[in-house]
């Protein structure tokens, strides 16, 4: 039926795909002026006016300031309004919760941090869960109600097809077979669940040293070795969600692990998982061996050897290169990405030399040969990888003006 707001080219859809192109500049390049709208979009100035209006009259744009230091009048200058939505994102681990609440414009608004140690979780998830969020909107000088969806980062990846979470037995709590159910059931916004390194990767493409690619592999090492795959723009996620669970890859170099879920591990990440690291720097001599959680130790050691042109700290970071290196490519040879991105602190702990000495390994042992980069974003990958995922469904909601 003509003039529907689900029918394409009537004036009501071509007016929302205004009202979008104009929001997503000024989340882009910040307040702009009327006249910079409309050049920028090609629309003509009564019809930027009246765009500018109606998306003022809707809450989704504010008058903020003029122009000034110009010719001629300063010019009214606008803004996307940032309390238009908020968003939230949590990072699970076994060993805490990092919760954050970002508005409409990706600016971080609260945050917090719920420590979760100890096998047997002190109170169930989904008080856990909760708990963290209050926090963070708390922090935010927000009510839970108004966020207006949140995206959950764990480690493994919940099965579609059941709804169990597989791949992560070492995360307490998180296998109760009704826990969707019942975190649905506490939470007054849509959830979604994304697997970590996934999260990581959407960070990387959306702000950091994937923009612009539409196929890459990010390689993660942390408290756990694995990798996000994203496909002509998309993350592919497979069957049951445990595409990337590189960990488990049998490779050269170490016995054949079996019953890697029960295990949960695998050859590669016995080869090169952060564990690995203060265990070769054992072998080959290295004292003062950090003390704590393997994934610090290993990070602060491999920053240590990479400040190192000679002696054993050289000779650790090119072994633990070509242990990278040989699981890397199997998977380059398979999938042949543009770009392979190193990230989580026992990569990026290395930094350019790391990163050049797994270069010239991956050259040495693969067909293909991708360039690699260092991750980007550094400070809380995985979270801010789901602060974006949930911006970009909120944005897609609270924009649509057809409606």
């Amino acid at each position: 039926m003509a003039g529907t707001a689900g029918t394409p080219g009537t004036p009501r859809v071509l007016r929302a795909m205004n009202d979008r192109a104009a929001l997503d500049l000024l989340l882009e390049h910040g307040p702009l002026s009327r006249t910079r709208i409309g050049k920028l979009t090609g629309l003509s100035k009564p019809t930027a006016s009246q765009l500018l209006a109606r998306l003022e009259a809707a809450g989704l744009v504010l008058a903020t300031g003029t122009t000034e230091g110009r010719p001629g009048p300063n010019a009214q200058l606008y803004e996307v309004n940032p309390a238009a939505a908020y968003a939230a994102g949590l990072d699970v681990t076994p060993e805490r919760i990092l919760a954050a609440v970002a508005d409409v414009t990706g600016r971080t608004v609260g945050s917090y941090e719920l420590p979760t140690p100890g096998r047997r979780p002190a109170q169930p998830v989904v008080r856990q869960v909760t708990d963290a969020l209050d926090g963070a909107v708390k922090a935010a000088g927000l009510a839970r109600g108004d966020v207006h969806r949140i995206v959950i980062g764990t480690p493994g990846a919940f099965d579609p097809n059941t709804g169990r979470l597989r791949y992560a037995s070492h995360l307490p709590g998180w296998h109760t077979p009704a826990l969707l159910d019942e975190l649905a059931a506490a939470l007054p916004m849509p959830v979604e669940y994304e697997n970590d390194v996934n999260l990581a990767a959407v960070a990387e493409q959306r702000l950091g040293a994937a923009r612009g690619h539409e196929d890459f592999v990010l390689l993660w090492n942390e408290g756990g070795l694995g990798a996000a795959l994203v496909l002509g723009g998309r993350l592919h996620r497979g069957w049951t969600g445990g595409a990337g669970e590189v960990g488990f890859l049998p490779v050269p170099g170490v016995p054949l692990v079996r019953q890697v879920t029960r295990a949960n591990s695998g050859g590669y990440q016995e080869l090169a998982g952060s564990q690995a690291v203060p265990k070769l720097a054992r072998e080959l001599g290295i004292e003062n061996i950090p003390s704590g959680p393997y994934a610090e130790a290993a990070a602060a050691l491999v920053e240590r050897a990479a400040a190192e042109d000679t002696g054993p700290h050289r000779l650790l970071l090119q072994t633990y290169a070509t242990r990278l290196a040989t699981g890397l490519a199997s998977l380059v040879s398979v999938l042949d990405p543009e770009l392979v991105v190193l990230s989580g602190a026992s990569l990026t702990a290395g930094g350019e030399v790391l990163r050049a000495l797994v270069q010239a390994e991956l050259e040495e042992l693969a067909a293909a040969r991708p360039r690699l980069v260092v991750g980007d974003v550094r400070a809380h990958p995985v979270l801010r990888g789901a602060l974006e995922s949930a911006l970009a469904t909120t944005r897609d909601e609270v924009f649509d003006t057809s409606r």
